[in-house]
């Protein structure tokens, strides 16, 4: 990966808050920031229960419908 591509991403994760920077000298530390990504799978866990829940009906639907289908 380019150095530009490299710190272009790393700029989206700092604005989203997920990572914190500062400059020491000539170099840029980078550290993760925890409550930000326990928010983030927080986040994500409540919509993987919701999708779970949806793909749930579905197959329930589909189990119906393939049991109404004629058999051909």
């Amino acid at each position: 990966m380019a150095l530009p591509s490299f710190t272009q991403h790393l700029g989206v994760l700092e604005s989203a808050g997920l990572i914190v920077s500062r400059k020491e000298g000539r170099r840029r530390i980078c550290s993760l920031n925890p409550q930000a990504l326990q928010d983030a799978e927080g986040w994500l866990a409540e919509n993987r229960r919701q999708w779970e829940v949806r793909f749930d009906r579905f197959e329930a639907h589909l189990e119906t419908v393939k049991k109404e289908a004629p058999n051909e």
